[in-house]
C-alpha cells in the first residue's frame, strides 16, 4: 500500500496535548517548505464564536497551523459533532453512524492537495468509532507512522506503555513520542521521562514545557499560532 507522507498523532488519553503537538508539527514542517495540512477523523464538541458560527477548537487549531481560510475548515474533518463526548456516543445521540469509508475518502482527498498530512486522533488510540471499529483501525488503514503524545501526569507511564503495546499489536511503526507538560508540572517529571525513555523503543522527540501564561489556551478556543510556534521549538521531527 502506498504510504501518504505524514504522521498519525495519538495520545495516552484525552486532553494530553495531541492538538498542540499536531499543530506544532504542522508549523514545523511548513517552515521547512513542506506544504502540510492537519486532519481529524472525527471531532466531538463545538462552541459558538462571536458571530454565532459553530466551531471546534481542535479543527480551528489545525486550520490556523495549516494556514487555511476559515471557510475551508470543514475539509479537515468529515464528522463534526456538537456534543462533547466519546465520538461514537455523540454520533449515536444524533442518529449518525460513523463510517470508516467516509473518513478514509476525506483523508485521501485532502492528501492529494498537500505534501504531507498530520492526522490527529480523537481521545486515546482505541476510542470506538462505531460498533465494530475504533480509531486504531483508522490508523492502520491510513498506513501512517504514529507519534505518541504522553501527557505527563500521574499514571502516564502505564498509559504510555499500554498504548505502545497496542500499536505494536497492530504492527504500526512508532515514529517517536513527545512528553507534554500539562498546566501543572508533575512531581519527578524528568525521572518519569527517563523511565519512559528506557522502556519505549522509539525516538524521544522532546519535552514541551507548560505554556507561558500569555500563550495559554482558554476553554473553547484554539491555540494561537504563537503557542504552536513555542511548542514547535521544543520538539524534533522524526
Amino acid at each position: 500500500m502506498k504510504r501518504t507522507p505524514g504522521f498519525f498523532i495519538t495520545g495516552t488519553d484525552t486532553e494530553v496535548g495531541k492538538t498542540l503537538v499536531s499543530g506544532a508539527l504542522i508549523v514545523k514542517l511548513r517552515e521547512t517548505g513542506i506544504n502540510t495540512v492537519g486532519f481529524k477523523p472525527v471531532v466531538a464538541g463545538t462552541y459558538l464564536d462571536h458571530n454565532g458560527q459553530s466551531l471546534n477548537e481542535d479543527l480551528e487549531t489545525l486550520r490556523i497551523a495549516s494556514k487555511l481560510p476559515a471557510d475551508q475548515v470543514n475539509h479537515l474533518c468529515p464528522y463534526i459533532l456538537d456534543q462533547p463526548a466519546a465520538p461514537h456516543l455523540s454520533a449515536k445521540a444524533k442518529g449518525i453512524h460513523l463510517e470508516s469509508d467516509v473518513i478514509l475518502k476525506a483523508f485521501h482527498e485532502i492528501s492529494r492537495n498537500f505534501d504531507a498530512v498530520i492526522v490527529e486522533g480523537a481521545g486515546g488510540f482505541l476510542v470506538p468509532l462505531n460498533q465494530d471499529e475504533n480509531l486504531g483501525d483508522i490508523a492502520q488503514s491510513m498506513n501512517l507512522p504514529v507519534i505518541l503524545v504522553v501527557g505527563m501526569r500521574l499514571g502516564c507511564i502505564n498509559h504510555a506503555l499500554l498504548s505502545c503495546e497496542a500499536l505494536k499489536t497492530r504492527n504500526l511503526p512508532i515514529a517517536g513520542w513527545v512528553a507534554n507538560t500539562l498546566a501543572n508540572a508533575m512531581p519527578l517529571l524528568h525521572e518519569n521521562i527517563q523511565t519512559l525513555k528506557e522502556r519505549i523503543a522509539a525516538p524521544y522527540l522532546g519535552l514541551i514545557p507548560s505554556l507561558p501564561k500569555d500563550l495559554g489556551k482558554a476553554s473553547d478556543m484554539p491555540y494561537s499560532l504563537d503557542a504552536l510556534q513555542f511548542a514547535a521549538q521544543h520538539i524534533n521531527t522524526p
